[in-house]
């Protein structure tokens, strides 16, 4: 499998009685794959899988799954967490319903390099799917060195990385100067998608990539064919939209655009999180509609 492409982290989209509306899960996961995208993310944070219960995860994945085999899409599901031995439980359940699985760098408990190192080790000894380290220090408070990333990045069974560390910064440059064969980084800092691709990624993990689909497959293509004309000011306007978009806690903005252009039926989302802003959600429809003219 190739990890190249604009891969969407789905929103959980919820009723006016606060249920997920699957049959709107389901009509986003086809205009998204519709648009080009190279498949999507079940479970990824953007999903709010800390506020569903298990059984709303099960129906999630259902349906993701469902649709990418239909379409021949990849799909990413978010699994794992602080405690080795639950994050291979779940990466057991995914055998033969997902592609790839999405396990962050161990949060909250902050092991030491070698700590991390040794829990994906066993992870990647049990898991029936290759993973995708997800490395977020600013959610995991765990950080990581360029030397201990290229160390995960030639374990057997880990396929990537999405990169999302708040800047480009001197080990990313590091690693993406000199990646083992067959490793794909993706970007998952919305703003850092054109910079990062300029470095050498394979893609990206994008949130905002819900609003503006095909013009972030668009931005990919232009860099994979050198199209610097293009990708350039591309990159600029996208980047401006995903800053609007995160200006308040994810996936508050997107839900709310969303809403508004009645993909889904509210902008509801789960505490502790709240509904975005009037004020935020006008400023990402302004760039949205910028982006369009």
């Amino acid at each position: 499998m190739n990890l190249h492409g604009i891969y969407v982290p789905l929103v959980t989209p919820f009723t006016e009685d606060g249920t997920v509306a699957l049959d709107a899960l389901e009509r986003l996961a086809r205009s998204v794959l519709a648009e080009g995208a190279a498949g999507v993310v079940a479970l990824g944070t953007t999903g709010e899988p800390a506020m569903l219960s298990p059984d709303e995860k099960r129906q999630v994945v259902d349906v993701c799954a469902r649709i990418c085999r239909e379409r021949g899409a990849t799909l990413i599901v978010g699994a794992g967490g602080s405690d080795t031995r639950q994050s291979a439980a779940a990466l057991a359940e995914l055998a033969g319903v997902a592609d790839v699985a999405l396990v962050p760098v161990p949060p909250y408990v902050r092991p030491s390099d070698e700590g991390v190192l040794a829990h994906f080790a066993h992870l990647t000894e049990r898991s029936p799917v290759p993973l995708l380290i997800y490395h977020i220090p600013y959610r995991t408070g765990q950080p990581l060195g360029a030397d201990t990333l290229r160390q995960l990045a030639l374990m057997r069974g880990v396929m990537g990385a999405k990169l999302a560390t708040g800047s480009v910064d001197q080990d990313t440059v590091e690693l993406l100067g000199d990646l083992p064969p067959g490793f794909a980084v993706l970007a998952g800092e919305d703003a850092f998608l054109a910079p990062l691709l300029a470095l050498g990624a394979a893609g990206g993990i994008l949130a905002t990539a819900h609003l503006a689909t095909a013009r972030f497959v668009e931005l990919l293509d232009d860099w994979d064919k050198a199209d610097l004309e293009f990708a350039r000011p591309l990159g600029h306007r996208l980047a401006t939209l995903a800053r609007a978009v995160f200006s308040e806690p994810n996936p508050a903005v997107v839900k709310a655009v969303l809403a508004a252009q009645g993909r889904i039926p509210t902008p509801a989302v789960r505490l502790p999180l709240l509904p975005a802003s009037e004020a935020a959600t006008a400023r990402a429809l302004d760039c949205l509609a910028a982006l369009d003219g």
